[in-house]
C-alpha cells in the first residue's frame, strides 16, 4: 500500500488538474491551469519511471503550449480592438 501511495496521489493530482483545466472559461487562466496540468502529468510520468517522457511533457505541456495559448489570446484581443476602432470611424 505504501508503494502505491505516490502513484495514487499522482493520478488524483492529474485528474483534479485536468478537470480544473476543462472547467475554467477564461483563456488566460486556462493556460495557467494547463501549465499546472502539464506539471502534474510530468510528475506522474516520473513516478511511472519514464523520465524521458516526463522531460518532454515538462517542456511541451508545461511551458510551450501555455505560452502559445497566451500569445494567441493576445493577438486575437489586439485584432478585436483594431476592428472596433475601424467601426467607430
Amino acid at each position: 500500500m505504501s508503494d502505491e501511495f505516490p502513484l495514487l496521489l499522482g493520478v488524483v493530482l492529474v485528474t483534479v488538474a485536468g478537470t480544473c483545466t476543462v472547467l475554467v472559461r477564461d483563456p488566460v487562466r486556462q493556460s495557467f491551469t494547463m501549465s499546472v496540468f502539464g506539471l502534474a502529468l510530468a510528475t506522474l510520468f516520473l513516478l511511472l519511471q519514464a523520465p524521458d517522457v516526463a522531460l518532454s511533457q515538462l517542456a511541451v505541456g508545461s511551458a510551450l503550449t501555455p505560452l502559445m495559448v497566451l500569445l494567441s489570446v493576445r493577438k486575437v484581443r489586439r485584432r478585436g480592438r483594431g476592428d472596433r476602432r475601424e467601426e467607430r470611424r
